[in-house]
């Protein structure tokens, strides 16, 4: 949820209003007043432009202190849309989101990824253009596009990296294959950045403001959010956690071109590897999280394992940045018994006492819905920002 501000009285502008009114930190004229020092006539006029521009209604009567009951001023989430696409290596999410985040339609599928944006974008665009008609909405009303994707993304340019993951992606624009269709701003980051903003934005009411979403499935990798924001680095690589060494993988090769990466160890095809080897015929890493559910002994040591060769890089993630909480997602996280056992097991033994004295190891409360959710949440926070909608109302 974006942080609450309240500017002073000389620069609180239209947009701030509004910004108030999305996090409900102002919900009459009344509060915005008193919030921000407005004058009656000046939160009047900046409420009429942005109810002339469809942002902002004034709807059910609110609790009254005496005299006529306040107007409850309402943010019209339902005034445009924004596409979201989290795509996967094994599994994809696409939706279409009102500007509250919410999902108006949305359906899955498994768009060979690895072939790259000019199989894997047409594909993406029929896919919104079916979902906004079943949502019945329309071009006109999408507001902007945001992707996630497997690997290390540039995100001030809006371009995937190149090796270790999906090195058909590297160096390419994606935004102008997507303006062709749908003539709006397009944002890419990485999958697990988009999937631990959708965390965040959904246990805001908590307060939670330093987090560390773990994605376990194919691949292994982590989202930051550090005092608010999505933590990227200078470049876009941070939380690449899947490709730090870890002790004792017996010199397992990574696709990254290291030996011993996380990923390499304790991701799904590693464990699964590993069943093979013992003549067990396992379909997939959804399959072997089930079979670690169902107490097979050899999934839950499997599993357990790879809980502790998480902990032991998430350990040191703990004693640098100190989060409050850590989420387990990705397919592997629906065995979510063995997998923290054994995270919990080494994170509580190698971090510092402070760094784990209030930490909490949750599971993904919203599952396939965070990748979705993420990315409504990336592409609202830069359209909604206050100086995005002051420069939009300037134009209108």
């Amino acid at each position: 949820m974006p942080r609450s501000t309240a500017p002073s009285r000389s620069n609180t502008t239209s947009g701030h209003v509004l910004h108030l009114i999305r996090t409900g930190d102002a919900l009459t004229r009344a509060d915005i007043g008193r919030v921000t020092g407005l004058s009656r006539p000046a939160v009047a006029a900046r409420l009429t432009e942005l109810m002339a521009r469809g942002l902002v209604s004034e709807g059910a009567q609110g609790p009254s202190s005496g005299g006529r009951p306040p107007g409850r001023l309402e943010f019209n989430a339902g005034g445009g849309v924004v596409l979201t696409a989290a795509l996967g290596i094994s599994r994809s999410q696409i939706a279409v989101c009102d500007l509250a985040g919410h999902v108006l339609a949305h359906t899955s599928g498994s768009p060979q990824v690895e072939q790259g944006p000019s199989t894997v974008v047409p594909w993406l665009l029929d896919t919104w253009q079916e979902l906004l008609a079943k949502a019945g909405r329309n071009a006109d009303e999408v507001w902007g596009a945001g992707i996630g994707v497997p690997g290390t993304v540039e995100f001030a340019t809006g371009r995937a990296a190149s090796p270790p993951v999906l090195s058909s992606w590297g160096g390419v624009e994606i935004r102008p294959m997507v303006a062709d269709r749908f003539p709006v701003p397009v944002l890419l980051d990485n999958d697990v950045n988009v999937m631990a903003l959708g965390e965040h934005w959904a246990r805001h009411r908590e307060t939670v403001d330093d987090l560390i979403f773990v994605k376990v499935s194919t691949g292994i990798g982590a989202g930051i959010v550090s005092d608010g924001a999505i933590l990227r680095g200078s470049l876009g690589a941070a939380g690449e956690i899947g490709h730090i060494p870890v002790h004792g993988g017996g010199g397992t090769p990574c696709r990254c071109g290291n030996t011993d990466c996380l990923e390499a160890v304790a991701g799904g095809p590693a464990l699964l590897r590993h069943l093979a080897a013992l003549d067990r015929d396992v379909s997939g890493i959804r399959e072997l999280a089930a079979l670690a559910q169902e107490g097979d002994p050899e999934a839950v040591r499997l599993v357990r394992d790879a809980g502790r060769r998480i902990g032991e890089v998430l350990s040191g993630a703990v004693n640098l940045l100190n989060p409050a909480v850590i989420v387990l997602g990705g397919d592997l996280a629906l065995a979510y018994d063995h997998l923290v056992a054994g995270v919990r097991e080494i994170v509580f033994q190698r971090s510092t006492a402070l760094a784990t004295r209030q930490l909490r190891i949750v599971p993904s409360r919203l599952e396939d819905d965070a990748g979705p959710l993420g990315c409504a949440v990336m592409v609202l926070e830069r359209l909604l920002a206050p100086e995005a909608i002051n420069a939009a109302l300037a134009r209108s």
